[in-house]
């Protein structure tokens, strides 16, 4: 063999095949036996042609193929057996074929000849017993990029499957049960197989974690608060493996999850009131799949009374009873627990999806009347909400205090005249009672109009008692403008002949920067709902209109899961959409323009998104995953 060839290994028992050359960058070592190296210059390769004797009889065995190294004009590859029966092999042949042009050079540990694409690697005297479980290794040099094809192992399939044999079905999808901080327990219906079950494999993601004989696996070590996903394959008594099983994914009890990598809010209004005509709950934010693309939650609404937080409604709150179909774990509420309603099924929500955040927002359009008697002692104000919040009864449910007040000193469904200051002395009391373990956050107007809303408060200060603001970028323009014009509700941006400057996003964003508060405080708002107008004729935004269009509920308002399929989008204009259908003119945000305002946010740095509300998106929550997946 020339010096030159690449980590050779030392030949036993049989004749080398080539002494070709490859690079000189790799060392050799040379033959120690003299035999070895005379056969190896007796018998060229197109002359070896010795075939194996007749095969061991069929056994439960593997042959495994692995290319070790290749350095362009050759390579090194290895088959290791494996004796996967119950009764000692006392030898072993491995056959495979190379495509023409690839061909093996020089061997070790085995006796390798070939028949023109044929290949046999027959044991050598020291290593052809092996006991069950036990492995042995033969490795050559070669030539060509082919790979292995046709491979038997005494005869047998190479996989250790036997003439006849069919692999097992796959188990059952495993369900997890004994659920705590570091450990689980898994079970799963056995599979089925002609020749018996031999053992399972059970996988945590991509890994193989153990071996069992039984339906059952208690796994341990885990982290707290930690999503894991299982899987089961079956092994037959010849070692043959299944398809495998349905993945479950589990989370551990216990332990804080951050709400996203890259810190990323993403926030749904849950309604009290969904739970009786639109028939919403929040096992609905599990079957649509948004759960899983949230962050956060904000319950609305409380009231705000007599200077006061109170109960919004407490039958929806926390009587309700949820029957098991109804219930986020499949779970009955029975007559006499402590705490049922929304409440009860959030705190549920929470435990399979710990890193969801839940704030108790208070106020909101209907109920914000209360926050000018609020602002004249901010501490009791605090104070209140902080006992209603930390209720011994669902104190765990929620992470800290939502304040929806439109608008402070300034004009809503009424008129607030308590004074710039008041905002910002009602957030410091509210930071100073719930402190910095709790959130502490508002929903804001977004009129970025000169001397509007934003102008009428002190935003700027009260913003470094909030965690983030909720700026409502929606309800620029709507059908309480009865005869029009025609605009989209949610601009992004400005656009030739919108009726009132300053009414769009990017001019609200742009006026909170300019008061000096950062955009990583700073949510965008995406309304989950069109608003229309009917008697209207043009199809562009600024026609006239004869008054609101019908809507479910109430007029001039409709859920995006409607409008998609009534009345589909036949245009955008500053990054919103909108359609005309008969006599209807709507606008509305679909997953097309919300990944593009979510771009829009990343590029200002703002902090997240959030939308009103979960029941105006489809059964599959695409708007909240358009969401999500544009904050990525």
């Amino acid at each position: 063999m020339s010096q030159s060839a690449p980590r050779p290994r030392r030949t036993y028992g049989g004749s080398p095949l080539s002494t070709a050359s490859p690079p000189r960058t790799r060392r050799a070592r040379f033959f120690t036996r003299v035999a070895a190296i005379v056969a190896a210059l007796a018998l060229p390769v197109t002359g070896l042609v010795v075939l194996a004797g007749p095969a061991q009889a069929a056994t439960s065995a593997t042959a495994t193929y692995t290319k070790v190294s290749d350095w362009g004009t050759g390579f090194e590859g290895k088959w290791t057996v494996k004796n996967t029966g119950t009764t000692t092999i006392t030898s072993w042949t491995v056959e495979w074929d190379y495509p023409a042009g690839t061909a093996v050079t020089s061997a070790w540990d085995a006796t390798v000849t070939s028949s023109g694409t044929h290949w046999t690697g027959k044991n050598v005297g020291w290593n052809g017993t092996l006991a069950p479980g036990g492995t042995a290794s033969f490795g050559f040099n070669g030539t060509g990029g082919g790979s292995p094809g046709g491979c038997k192992i005494n005869g047998a399939s190479c996989d250790g499957t036997q003439p006849g044999d069919t692999p097992p079905t796959a188990p059952g999808t495993p369900t997890a049960s004994n659920v705590a901080d570091t450990s689980l327990t898994l079970s799963w219906s056995a599979a089925t197989d002609d020749k018996g079950i031999k053992n399972y494999d059970v996988y945590r993601g991509s890994s193989k974690i153990a071996t069992v004989t039984g339906t059952t696996y208690a796994d341990s070590g885990l982290t707290k608060g930690t999503a894991y996903t299982y899987s089961v394959t079956a092994r037959d008594t010849v070692d043959q493996t299944g398809p495998s099983s349905g993945s479950v994914s589990v989370t551990t009890t216990g332990g804080v999850i951050p709400p996203d990598p890259g810190g990323k809010v993403k926030l749904g209004y849950f309604t009290e009131w969904g739970v009786y005509g639109r028939n919403y709950h929040v096992k609905n934010l599990v079957t649509s799949g948004s759960a899983a693309k949230i962050t956060h939650i904000n319950y609305a609404f409380g009231n705000v009374q007599n200077g006061q937080c109170t109960i919004g409604d407490a039958y929806a709150d926390y009587d309700k009873a949820y029957t098991a179909d109804q219930s986020v774990d499949g779970v009955a509420d029975t007559w006499d627990q402590p705490l049922r309603g929304n409440f009860n099924q959030l705190r549920k929500l929470k435990k399979q999806y710990p890193n969801i955040k839940v704030l108790w927002s208070f106020g909101g359009w209907t109920w914000s009347g209360g926050f000018g008697q609020a602002a004249a002692n901010p501490a009791a104000f605090a104070q209140s909400c902080h006992n209603l919040v930390e209720d011994p009864r669902w104190a765990d449910v929620f992470d800290g205090i939502d304040i929806d007040w439109e608008y402070p000193n300034a004009c809503g469904l009424s008129c607030d005249t308590s004074g710039a200051a008041a905002l910002k002395n009602l957030m410091s009391a509210l930071r100073t009672k719930f402190g910095g373990s709790n959130l502490v956050t508002a929903a804001i107007s977004a009129d970025g109009s000169n001397g509007g809303k934003l102008d009428a408060a002190d935003y700027a200060g009260a913003a470094q008692y909030v965690d983030f603001y909720n700026v409502m970028t929606y309800d620029f323009f709507g059908a309480w403008a009865a005869q029009g014009p025609t605009a989209p509700h949610s601009p992004l941006t400005s656009y030739a002949g919108i009726p009132q400057q300053g009414f769009n996003s990017e001019a609200a964003i742009t006026k909170l920067k300019g008061k000096g508060i950062a955009g990583s405080k700073l949510n965008l708002g995406i309304g989950f709902y069109g608003r229309g107008w009917t008697g209207v004729t043009q199809a562009a935004p600024g026609g006239t209109a004869t008054g609101p269009a019908q809507g479910t509920y109430e007029q001039g308002i409709e859920d995006y899961k409607v409008l998609k399929g009534s009345c589909p989008a036949t245009g955008t204009i500053a990054g919103t959409a909108y359609a005309k259908c008969g006599s209807n003119w709507w606008s509305y945000d679909t997953p097309a323009t919300i990944a593009g305002k979510m771009t829009w946010a990343k590029q200002q740095g703002l902090k997240g998104a959030f939308f009103w509300e979960f029941s105006g998106d489809t059964t599959n929550g695409e708007l909240a995953n358009a969401i999500h997946t544009g904050l990525q």
